[in-house]
């Protein structure tokens, strides 16, 4: 098992060792040459291997304790399991992975059956499983991370106020005056309609009889990598018909166009001082109440540039590693994300990233997971089929808390 704090301090080494590359370029009053450049490429590149080699290792002890956390103590241990019926769904939910319907006692079948369907129907998977596939979802999808997250329990969609206009300034005024009559304030809202996101896994009958490790976690692993990607782009790109509405998707419902800045100059993103000027113009874009948790977002190939760009007004690199494992590497002072799905491809009128509190993009999702187990559709291939079923939503519900980079053309 690696040892996460020996990979750090190899990447912050790395960084160090980078980072001294452009110190020295910056010292003598010149860029660095293509051979350093070459250098600090490779250098980057194993920080980022180290990195997300640190993520693994990260989402797999916590996959690992959720496993141990799910399996329930045998009934009459002394463990105190104050909640029997909770008990039985859960032994029934794995029996019936393991061997479908004909597995199940009769007490398990009735503490699982939601329907009549002689075929195998549709069960709701016990209430702690479902928990942690999503739980599983959240670190494997970057925006889930930082977004506001809200469950719908009841109805269909979800309404949130909006304040889409605001009082004037109040007025000075005598000791009794009331100031005069202010019809400013005007509210409209937003609606999440959680829309259904389904996939299908299919595991070997000889892994669920043999396999060492519980069969619902990998069933839960596949299901949540599927997911876990499809809600990512959508969140990104999506266009909002029938799935979420995207950072990076145009729109009046979400962020318009009024919140596009330039990056770059004729369909590239130059090494050059105006690059950096145009990232120091979005930073100041944003108002400065936002930047305690704003983050930049951008595709790993874009970071490759940044790290990079100087300023013209100080002449210094944008970006600085992080010295610790608690602090982060920063662009302008503020640190920044990486997802594979933010659009990454520079030519004009392209998107290539942003900066923004992402607790104002919203997910809704409502929690009414279905698993369905495929008895006899792939008995020629000695396998067993699964179907998960989730619903979710999500959009910008505050557009000036997001500044978009846009390549001109």
């Amino acid at each position: 098992m690696p040892d996460i704090n020996d990979l750090r301090q190899q990447r912050a080494n790395l960084a160090a060792q980078a980072r001294a590359i452009l110190d020295t370029a910056q010292n003598a009053s010149r860029s660095i040459t293509a051979d350093e450049e070459q250098t600090f490429d490779r250098l980057m590149a194993d920080a980022d291997r180290i990195d997300a080699t640190i993520a693994r290792e990260e989402r797999a002890r916590e996959l690992e304790r959720q496993i141990a956390g799910t399996t329930p103590p045998a009934r009459g241990d002394g463990s105190g399991d104050d909640n029997p019926d909770e008990a039985l769904r859960g032994r029934a939910f794995r029996n019936f992975v393991v061997g479908g319907r004909n597995a199940l006692s009769p007490d398990e079948a009735r503490a699982l059956n939601m329907g009549n369907d002689p075929e195998g129907g549709y069960l709701v998977a016990p209430q702690q499983w479902v928990n942690q596939l999503i739980q599983a979802v959240d670190d494997l999808v970057v925006l889930r991370q930082l977004a506001t997250v809200e469950t719908l329990n009841e109805g269909e969609s979800l309404g949130v106020p909006t304040l889409e206009t605001d009082l004037n300034d109040a007025e000075w005024t005598s000791e009794i005056g009331t100031g005069s009559q202010d019809d400013a304030l005007r509210f409209g809202k937003r609606e999440f309609r959680p829309n259904p996101l389904a996939k299908r896994v299919r595991v070997s009958r000889k892994l669920l009889r043999a396999a060492a490790r519980d069969p619902e976690a990998i069933v839960r692993e596949r299901m949540a990598h599927k997911f876990g990607v499809t809600c990512e782009k959508a969140y990104m790109t999506g266009d909002g018909n029938k799935k979420p509405l995207g950072l990076f998707t145009a729109s009046t419902d979400g962020i318009s166009t009024a919140r596009d800045v330039s990056f770059g100059t004729g369909g590239a993103i130059p090494l050059t001082p105006v690059s950096g000027d145009q990232l120091i113009d979005a930073k100041y874009t944003l108002k400065s109440a936002y930047w305690a948790e704003a983050r930049w977002l951008f595709h790993r190939t874009l970071i490759a540039t940044i790290r990079k760009l100087k300023g013209s007004t100080n002449d210094t690199y944008l970006w600085q590693p992080g010295i610790s494992s608690d602090k982060p590497d920063t662009i302008l002072d503020l640190p920044f994300v990486v997802s594979e799905f933010v659009p990454n491809t520079v030519s004009g009128n392209n998107y290539v990233g942003m900066l923004g509190d992402f607790r104002k993009y919203w997910i809704v999702d409502a929690l009414n997971m279905e698993v369905q187990r495929l008895v006899e559709l792939y008995a020629e291939t000695n396998q067993v089929g699964f179907i998960g079923r989730l619903e979710t939503d999500g959009m910008p519900v505050l557009e000036e808390a997001f500044v978009r980079l846009k390549v001109p053309a």
